[in-house]
């Protein structure tokens, strides 16, 4: 069953109440446990079956299913403990696995599809006049190689397109009236060369204008705006969806990986 299903099938047993889930969005939660849980625990008992959507069954029973449509996840290391910040008192970059666990798990903003993540350290690039805002904090990818029939990838690989996608991430404290429009187009430069671009917040000024102004943005420029809620982190969400671009900047990504040779 999909996440989604397990849930309701849950909830009408009266087995919900056992998950101790309390967030807003408790099949969202449910579903990252899954994920992360297949991902990282060796003694995990579930298995990930089919894709678009993907579906949940027992590992012990995994001789009931098609082989070929069991997706084993790599064990990797966990995007976040959950730790939870009060107040502005952190460095932005505490935002980093928060948006990293995001990016992995939650269905709405990867549609299924595992993206992963990397952080991008300014301070070790090479640095010029002609650099400002061309380096965002974080990038991602999503690689069709596990959902992908291999000779269809043979033959992705023998045209001039690339199923691979790529985001860019430009993350913030706090979005308010003093800096939006400096943040935002912060992270249109910064993300001209992925298919997706996204500015994140911990905190967005609940103000009705301003909402409607990043709205507006978004929908000019095709930058996505993503919330963290620090509290109950499967919450997060997308209140603004990007607008893909189904071309890669390849100039722009050649001058990142001379800036960046590390």
């Amino acid at each position: 069953m999909t996440f989604q299903e397990i849930w309701e099938f849950g909830k009408t047993s009266g087995l919900d109440s056992k998950l101790s889930i309390t967030g807003k969005t408790p099949w969202q939660t449910l579903g990252a446990r899954l994920f992360v849980d297949i991902r990282d625990n060796p003694e995990t008992v579930f298995i990930k079956v089919g894709r678009n959507p993907a579906r949940f069954f027992l590992l012990s029973r995994k001789d009931e299913v098609n082989p070929d449509d069991i997706n084993y996840a790599s064990r990797a290391t966990k995007a976040t403990e959950g730790k939870k910040e009060s107040s502005f008192g952190f460095h932005e970059r505490k935002l980093h696995p928060v948006l990293a666990y995001f990016a992995y798990t939650n269905t709405s903003f990867n549609r299924g599809k595992q993206v992963y993540t990397k952080t991008i350290y300014h301070e070790k690039s090479k640095h010029n006049s002609l650099s400002e805002w061309v380096h965002p904090d974080m990038v991602g990818f999503y690689s069709p190689i596990d959902d992908w029939n291999g000779k269809l990838l043979e033959f992705n690989k023998a045209t001039d397109k690339t199923a691979i996608r790529l985001y860019s991430f430009e993350l913030k404290k706090e979005i308010d009236r003093s800096n939006y429009r400096e943040n935002f187009f912060q992270a249109v430069s910064n993300s001209s060369w992925a298919n997706e671009g996204y500015l994140v917040a911990y905190s967005i000024q609940q103000d009705d204008d301003l909402l409607s102004e990043l709205e507006r943005l978004s929908a000019s420029f095709g930058i996505g705006v993503i919330i963290l809620d620090l509290d109950d982190i499967d919450s997060s969400q997308v209140i603004f969806p990007a607008r893909p671009k189904d071309y890669l900047d390849w100039e722009t990504m050649n001058k990142l990986c001379e800036q960046n040779r590390g």
